[in-house]
Protein backbone atom coordinates (compact mmCIF):
# COMPACT_ATOMS: atom_id res chain seq x y z
CA UNK A 1 0.00 0.00 0.00
CA UNK A 2 1.27 3.46 -0.92
CA UNK A 3 0.53 6.29 1.53
CA UNK A 4 1.19 9.98 0.94
CA UNK A 5 1.66 12.22 3.98
CA UNK A 6 1.20 15.96 3.44
CA UNK A 7 3.72 18.37 4.98
CA UNK A 8 2.56 21.91 5.77
CA UNK A 9 4.54 24.68 7.47
CA UNK A 10 3.75 24.05 11.12
CA UNK A 11 3.00 20.33 10.81
CA UNK A 12 4.45 18.52 13.82
CA UNK A 13 3.03 15.02 13.39
CA UNK A 14 3.87 14.34 9.75
CA UNK A 15 6.83 12.10 10.57
CA UNK A 16 4.86 10.31 13.32
CA UNK A 17 2.12 9.55 10.79
CA UNK A 18 4.65 8.35 8.22
CA UNK A 19 6.34 6.06 10.75
CA UNK A 20 2.97 4.58 11.81
CA UNK A 21 2.15 3.77 8.17
CA UNK A 22 5.63 2.33 7.59
CA UNK A 23 5.51 0.14 10.68
CA UNK A 24 2.24 -1.29 9.37
CA UNK A 25 3.93 -2.17 6.07
CA UNK A 26 3.01 0.74 3.81
CA UNK A 27 5.34 2.60 1.47
CA UNK A 28 5.25 6.31 2.30
CA UNK A 29 5.86 9.44 0.22
CA UNK A 30 6.14 12.83 1.91
CA UNK A 31 4.33 15.49 -0.15
CA UNK A 32 5.07 19.22 0.20
CA UNK A 33 2.13 21.60 0.52
CA UNK A 34 3.12 23.55 -2.61
CA UNK A 35 3.02 20.45 -4.81
CA UNK A 36 0.01 20.26 -7.08
CA UNK A 37 -0.33 16.51 -7.53
CA UNK A 38 0.10 13.25 -5.68
CA UNK A 39 2.78 10.66 -6.44
CA UNK A 40 1.65 7.94 -8.82
CA UNK A 41 -0.21 5.04 -7.29
CA UNK A 42 -1.16 6.60 -3.97
CA UNK A 43 -3.81 4.58 -2.13
CA UNK A 44 -4.30 6.78 0.92
CA UNK A 45 -3.45 10.35 1.89
CA UNK A 46 -2.57 11.22 5.47
CA UNK A 47 -3.23 14.81 6.55
CA UNK A 48 -1.26 15.17 9.80
CA UNK A 49 -1.69 17.06 13.02
CA UNK A 50 0.18 20.18 14.01
CA UNK A 51 -0.43 23.86 13.55
CA UNK A 52 -0.45 24.37 9.80
CA UNK A 53 0.46 27.96 8.99
CA UNK A 54 0.57 28.64 12.74
CA UNK A 55 -3.24 28.30 12.92
CA UNK A 56 -3.46 31.92 11.80
CA UNK A 57 -6.87 33.07 10.57
CA UNK A 58 -8.58 29.82 11.66
CA UNK A 59 -7.29 26.30 12.28
CA UNK A 60 -6.79 24.56 8.95
CA UNK A 61 -8.27 27.40 6.90
CA UNK A 62 -5.06 28.49 5.16
CA UNK A 63 -3.88 24.92 4.63
CA UNK A 64 -7.21 24.04 3.04
CA UNK A 65 -6.43 26.57 0.31
CA UNK A 66 -2.88 25.36 -0.34
CA UNK A 67 -2.12 23.88 -3.81
CA UNK A 68 -1.87 20.28 -2.59
CA UNK A 69 -5.33 20.34 -1.02
CA UNK A 70 -6.90 20.53 -4.46
CA UNK A 71 -5.26 17.17 -5.13
CA UNK A 72 -6.50 15.87 -1.76
CA UNK A 73 -10.08 16.86 -2.64
CA UNK A 74 -9.74 15.30 -6.09
CA UNK A 75 -8.42 12.06 -4.55
CA UNK A 76 -11.36 11.93 -2.14
CA UNK A 77 -13.84 12.72 -4.93
CA UNK A 78 -12.46 9.75 -6.91
CA UNK A 79 -13.16 7.48 -3.96
CA UNK A 80 -9.61 7.47 -2.59
CA UNK A 81 -8.87 6.99 1.09
CA UNK A 82 -7.93 9.96 3.29
CA UNK A 83 -7.03 10.07 6.99
CA UNK A 84 -7.03 13.46 8.72
CA UNK A 85 -5.76 13.62 12.31
CA UNK A 86 -6.26 16.63 14.61
CA UNK A 87 -5.24 19.62 12.44
CA UNK A 88 -5.78 17.24 9.53
CA UNK A 89 -9.40 16.78 10.64
CA UNK A 90 -9.78 20.55 10.78
CA UNK A 91 -8.39 20.80 7.25
CA UNK A 92 -10.81 18.16 5.97
CA UNK A 93 -13.77 20.14 7.33
CA UNK A 94 -12.36 23.38 5.90
CA UNK A 95 -12.10 21.81 2.43
CA UNK A 96 -15.66 20.49 2.70
CA UNK A 97 -14.56 16.85 2.40
CA UNK A 98 -16.16 16.24 5.80
CA UNK A 99 -19.09 18.13 7.35
CA UNK A 100 -19.03 20.30 10.44
CA UNK A 101 -16.33 22.41 12.06
CA UNK A 102 -13.88 22.25 14.95
CA UNK A 103 -14.38 25.05 17.47
CA UNK A 104 -12.40 26.26 20.48
CA UNK A 105 -12.44 23.73 23.33
CA UNK A 106 -15.31 24.32 25.72
CA UNK A 107 -12.86 25.04 28.54
CA UNK A 108 -10.96 27.50 26.32
CA UNK A 109 -7.71 25.68 27.11
CA UNK A 110 -5.29 23.48 25.21
CA UNK A 111 -5.78 19.84 26.25
CA UNK A 112 -3.05 17.22 25.94
CA UNK A 113 -3.57 13.80 27.55
CA UNK A 114 -4.53 10.19 26.79
CA UNK A 115 -8.28 9.67 26.46
CA UNK A 116 -10.55 6.65 26.18
CA UNK A 117 -12.53 6.31 22.96
CA UNK A 118 -15.52 4.14 22.22
CA UNK A 119 -15.34 2.43 18.83
CA UNK A 120 -18.85 3.01 17.53
CA UNK A 121 -18.75 1.23 14.16
CA UNK A 122 -16.67 -1.36 12.34
CA UNK A 123 -18.03 -0.55 8.89
CA UNK A 124 -14.90 1.06 7.45
CA UNK A 125 -11.42 0.00 6.44
CA UNK A 126 -10.12 2.39 9.09
CA UNK A 127 -11.79 0.39 11.86
CA UNK A 128 -10.93 -3.15 10.75
CA UNK A 129 -8.37 -3.46 13.54
CA UNK A 130 -11.01 -2.85 16.20
CA UNK A 131 -14.31 -4.28 17.36
CA UNK A 132 -17.41 -2.10 17.48
CA UNK A 133 -18.32 -1.47 21.10
CA UNK A 134 -14.75 -1.74 22.35
CA UNK A 135 -12.76 1.02 24.07
CA UNK A 136 -9.27 2.15 23.07
CA UNK A 137 -6.86 4.69 24.53
CA UNK A 138 -5.09 7.29 22.39
CA UNK A 139 -3.82 10.81 23.15
CA UNK A 140 -5.35 14.15 22.25
CA UNK A 141 -3.44 17.42 21.82
CA UNK A 142 -5.60 20.32 20.66
CA UNK A 143 -6.98 23.73 21.45
CA UNK A 144 -9.78 23.66 18.86
CA UNK A 145 -11.18 20.14 18.99
CA UNK A 146 -14.79 20.88 19.85
CA UNK A 147 -16.69 19.21 16.99
CA UNK A 148 -19.74 21.19 15.92
CA UNK A 149 -22.45 20.60 13.32
CA UNK A 150 -26.12 21.51 13.13
CA UNK A 151 -28.65 19.06 14.55
CA UNK A 152 -29.69 17.78 11.13
CA UNK A 153 -26.08 16.95 10.24
CA UNK A 154 -25.50 15.25 13.59
CA UNK A 155 -28.68 13.21 13.15
CA UNK A 156 -27.57 12.21 9.65
CA UNK A 157 -24.08 11.17 10.79
CA UNK A 158 -25.57 8.93 13.45
CA UNK A 159 -28.33 7.55 11.24
CA UNK A 160 -25.79 6.66 8.55
CA UNK A 161 -23.44 5.06 11.11
CA UNK A 162 -20.71 7.57 10.25
CA UNK A 163 -19.56 8.38 13.78
CA UNK A 164 -16.35 6.36 14.06
CA UNK A 165 -15.30 7.20 17.62
CA UNK A 166 -16.82 8.94 20.63
CA UNK A 167 -15.14 10.16 23.81
CA UNK A 168 -15.81 8.12 26.93
CA UNK A 169 -15.39 11.38 28.90
CA UNK A 170 -15.79 14.42 26.69
CA UNK A 171 -12.65 16.61 27.03
CA UNK A 172 -13.57 19.49 24.74
CA UNK A 173 -17.35 19.91 24.47
CA UNK A 174 -17.73 18.07 21.15
CA UNK A 175 -21.34 17.61 20.08
CA UNK A 176 -22.64 14.18 21.08
CA UNK A 177 -19.13 13.28 22.32
CA UNK A 178 -17.92 12.88 18.73
CA UNK A 179 -14.18 12.24 18.34
CA UNK A 180 -14.10 11.10 14.71
CA UNK A 181 -16.39 10.88 11.68
CA UNK A 182 -16.47 9.14 8.31
CA UNK A 183 -17.41 10.38 4.86
CA UNK A 184 -20.56 9.01 3.25
CA UNK A 185 -18.56 6.42 1.26
CA UNK A 186 -16.64 5.56 4.49
CA UNK A 187 -13.26 6.14 2.81
CA UNK A 188 -12.39 9.38 4.59
CA UNK A 189 -11.85 9.50 8.35
CA UNK A 190 -11.31 12.67 10.34
CA UNK A 191 -10.48 12.35 14.03
CA UNK A 192 -9.08 14.66 16.72
CA UNK A 193 -7.20 12.01 18.78
CA UNK A 194 -3.78 10.88 17.54
CA UNK A 195 -3.55 7.12 16.79
CA UNK A 196 -0.04 7.63 15.40
CA UNK A 197 1.10 8.76 18.85
CA UNK A 198 0.02 5.45 20.38
CA UNK A 199 1.33 3.11 17.72
CA UNK A 200 4.12 1.25 19.54
CA UNK A 201 4.77 0.16 23.15
CA UNK A 202 7.44 2.82 23.72
CA UNK A 203 4.69 5.40 23.31
CA UNK A 204 3.04 4.01 26.43
CA UNK A 205 0.51 1.95 24.50
CA UNK A 206 -0.19 0.56 21.05
CA UNK A 207 -3.95 0.90 20.58
CA UNK A 208 -3.36 3.21 17.62
CA UNK A 209 -1.26 0.62 15.78
CA UNK A 210 -4.32 -1.52 15.10
CA UNK A 211 -5.80 1.21 12.92
CA UNK A 212 -2.80 1.31 10.60
CA UNK A 213 -2.31 -2.47 10.55
CA UNK A 214 -5.97 -3.12 9.79
CA UNK A 215 -6.08 -0.39 7.16
CA UNK A 216 -2.95 -1.61 5.35
CA UNK A 217 -4.22 -5.19 5.40
CA UNK A 218 -7.67 -4.20 4.13
CA UNK A 219 -6.33 -2.13 1.25
CA UNK A 220 -3.64 -4.68 0.37
CA UNK A 221 -6.34 -7.35 0.05
CA UNK A 222 -8.63 -5.13 -2.03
Amino acid sequence: MHAAVIVFPGSNCDRDLAVAFERAGARVSMVWHKDTSMPEGVDIIGVPGGFSYGDYLRCGAIAANSPICRAVVAHADRGGYVLGVCNGFQILTETGILPGALLRNAGLKYVCKPVDLHVTTDQSAFIQGYTAGSTITVPIAHHDGNYFADEATLDRLQAEDRVAFTYARNPNGSARDIAGILSKNRRVLGMMPHPERMAEPLHGGSDGAAMFAGLVQQLADA
